[in-house]
């Protein structure tokens, strides 16, 4: 039936989406987490790339995460002489997370998921309906 096949699309959207939340949060959590010593790597922020793969079962394509890897993009230096993980000029390697586009992020996993939540409820909505005429 297909507004199971619709259901079944949406629950995957929104375990997707909830990855990706759970990754922007780690990032916020990590976002000033410096080595602890010079030449130390600080935290490095990650980021999710999903994918569309074939469920054979049900015959159609989900979304799914492909990989959580970490962003290789150069990690800013601030000076902190007093800082155990700074090096012989006073710098030291932080992470690079800005907090600014994790908030975005964040937005933009929000409505993702409240998407497919809302036409999840549509479609149980309907099932109900159909359910109720049956009687």
């Amino acid at each position: 039936m297909e507004l199971f096949r619709a259901m079944n699309i949406s629950a995957a959207g929104m375990d997707a989406q909830t990855t990706r939340l759970r990754v922007v949060a780690e990032n916020l959590a990590n976002r000033d987490t410096t080595g602890d010593s010079p030449g130390a790597e600080p935290y490095r922020r990650k980021t999710v790339s999903f994918e569309n793969r074939l469920d054979r079962a049900l015959g159609l394509e989900r979304v799914r995460v492909k990989k959580v890897e970490p962003d290789m993009s150069a990690l800013p230096q601030r000076f902190e002489p007093s800082h155990p993980a700074a090096d012989e000029r006073g710098y030291i390697r932080a992470p690079n997370v800005n907090s600014f586009i994790e908030m975005m992020d964040m937005r933009e996993a929000q409505r993702s998921y409240s998407a497919n939540l809302a036409v999840l409820e549509v479609t149980k909505g309907m099932l109900q309906r159909a359910i109720d005429i049956l009687r």
